[in-house]
């Protein structure tokens, strides 16, 4: 939708309309747009705050990683570790995938304003 909303838009201004219905047509597309991507944004930004909670979750098991020392024998606590920063790593892309998509969002919806 926010693709259709963004070409929709650059069609609009190549038009280079110069009457009246210029701005009613502007402010048509700003109402669509926030209508048609809101409940997306809201979404984008419920999944980043998830993701954000999510990271907490895992930090408080990083704490643990104070209490071993580089001579531990269990090697399975080393990559214990990893994985938790490895899952840290992918909660973060997608957490950052949700925030650029609000961006380009926020972008749309100022359209003719």
């Amino acid at each position: 939708m926010a693709n259709a909303v963004a070409r929709l838009s650059g069609l609009i201004k190549e038009t280079q309309l110069d009457c009246e219905c210029r701005s009613k047509l502007d402010e048509t597309l700003s109402r669509f747009a926030t209508l048609e991507i809101g409940p997306a944004a809201r979404e984008h930004l419920t999944n980043a705050r998830h993701q954000r909670a999510h990271i907490e979750t895992i930090l408080l098991f990083l704490q643990d990683l104070d209490e071993i020392g580089e001579a531990e024998r269990d090697r399975g606590v080393y990559l214990d570790f990893a994985l938790l920063f490895d899952d840290i790593a992918t909660i973060a892309r997608d957490g950052a995938l949700s925030m650029r998509q609000l961006g380009q969002f926020a972008a749309l919806t100022a359209v003719g304003r």
